[in-house]
């Protein structure tokens, strides 16, 4: 548990303020965008400015819910759809409502009777504080692309077709997916997006750091700029968030535990087991009968003619 009250003690000693509740109450005014086009802009890893926020499916505003989800939607300067999203509470059907969020932008922001050559790109960005899935990395990217189930090449679109859609490959045209497994980064930030998943696990930004977006959040982001109400309720998101991760924490642990105990158990079942088979094994040898045997050992007869 000491990992958690450390990581608690670190949120609360941050001068700034963490990138969900920034999301919630500042990054939606306009003379904050640069903070959120410098992050879009490093980890697409092109240049993004937001024209405007869209309606997107509301997280609960209680202060006191512990589980907190944020999302946000914005429109970039080339009509696409950038539909951000933290996510502190363990949800195992994840990656379905990753596919969920993103077929409903899909389909929701096309008008009735357009062509399909109006649907408009989606890009997905998710920010998580738990365990997702199985992997080494801390960033993952998705998108899709056809490959050759015999050739192994991948389809491409017409001179056409790229000319019309203004895009080089068919990829391009379908949502992409972002994951940044934020809780999972303990090293020192050596690029832009390293300086950014610092800040987000954190809720820090070191005077070292240089990432678009970085300096414009040490100015708007500051917590001496909250008021006393505004910090209270700061403080207990922050609080939540330090419940909900020793509570991760723990049910970790029991399954752990759980699972060593019955590990043990199956051991010990396995090596019982192992001990008839070899007693039938000895008897078989010896020409006792089968069913005399299987009496003793309580292998069956298939069992033990396979010895």
């Amino acid at each position: 548990m000491k990992k958690e009250n450390e990581e608690g003690d670190e949120l609360m000693a941050s001068n700034y303020i963490r990138f969900d509740w920034a999301m919630k109450r500042l990054l939606r005014n306009k003379a904050n965008f640069a903070v959120l086009e410098g992050f879009l802009t490093t980890l697409l890893n092109e240049k993004i400015v937001i024209q405007k926020l869209l309606e997107s499916e509301s997280n609960q505003e209680d202060e006191f819910d512990k589980y907190n989800r944020v999302d946000m939607l914005a429109e970039n300067s080339k009509g696409e759809l950038i539909l951000i999203e933290v996510q502190n509470n363990n949800e195992y059907a994840y990656f379905q409502r990753m596919l969920f969020g993103t077929s409903k932008l899909v389909t929701e922001y096309i008008n009735r009777g357009e062509g399909y050559d109006k649907v408009r790109k989606v890009y997905s960005v998710n920010i998580v504080y738990f365990s997702l899935g199985s992997g080494k990395d801390i960033v993952y990217h998705g998108k899709t692309e056809f490959r050759g189930i015999h050739q192994g090449d991948v389809l491409e679109l017409t001179p056409f077709q790229k000319q019309t859609f203004k895009v080089d490959s068919v990829s391009q045209l379908y949502p992409e997916y972002y994951i940044l497994k934020v809780n999972d980064f303990n090293q020192v930030a050596r690029s832009p997006l390293e300086e950014w998943i610092y800040y987000l696990n954190t809720g820090d930004i070191p005077d070292s750091a240089t990432a678009p977006g970085l300096d414009e959040a040490r100015q708007r982001l500051k917590l001496d700029k909250m008021t006393k109400e505004e910090l209270n309720a700061y403080y207990r998101h922050l609080d939540n968030i330090v419940i909900l991760r020793d509570n991760i924490y723990t049910e970790r642990a029991e399954g752990r535990m759980e699972g060593r105990m019955e590990g043990h158990a199956e051991g010990l079942m396995e090596g019982r087991m192992e001990e008839k088979r070899e007693m039938a094994h000895n008897m078989k040898s010896l020409n006792i009968p089968l069913d005399t045997i299987s009496q003793i050992t309580g292998l069956s007869i298939e069992e033990i003619k396979s010895l």
